[in-house]
């Protein structure tokens, strides 16, 4: 998938917002943060100023950071493999389940000693 086409995960209320703005809207608060020096605010005025929410903003500025390594925490790659895995842990397990019911009822069929 294409930068421009990309979508970032839904949280919260369930709003997606283009791959293009995230980055930018991190890149103007680490920009105005290195250019004079505070921290205070910074968020919550780039916020105001490209219509989002401060706390969405200020979860992508804090994961951007950890996707840097300038914070611990699970990088979003690694969140993505996380999801991955754990989708195909449910399938696998689904699958299972479907084995384990035809395996029973095939041993029913052929084990005429067994309860049909």
């Amino acid at each position: 998938m294409s930068a421009s086409k990309q979508q970032t995960p839904k949280h919260g209320s369930g709003h997606q917002h283009p791959a293009e703005l995230r980055e930018r809207a991190v890149r103007m608060v680490q920009e105005t943060m290195k250019e004079t020096g505070e921290r205070h605010g910074v968020v919550t005025r780039v916020a105001v100023q490209l219509g989002l929410g401060s706390e969405t903003l200020r979860h992508w500025v804090k994961q951007a950071e950890v996707d840097n390594g300038q914070r611990p925490g699970v990088t979003t790659k690694d969140q993505q493999r996380i999801a991955e895995l754990e989708k195909e842990v449910r399938e696998l397990r689904r699958a299972n389940e479907i084995l384990k019911a035809a395996s029973a009822f095939f041993a029913r069929e052929l084990d005429p000693r067994l309860p049909k």
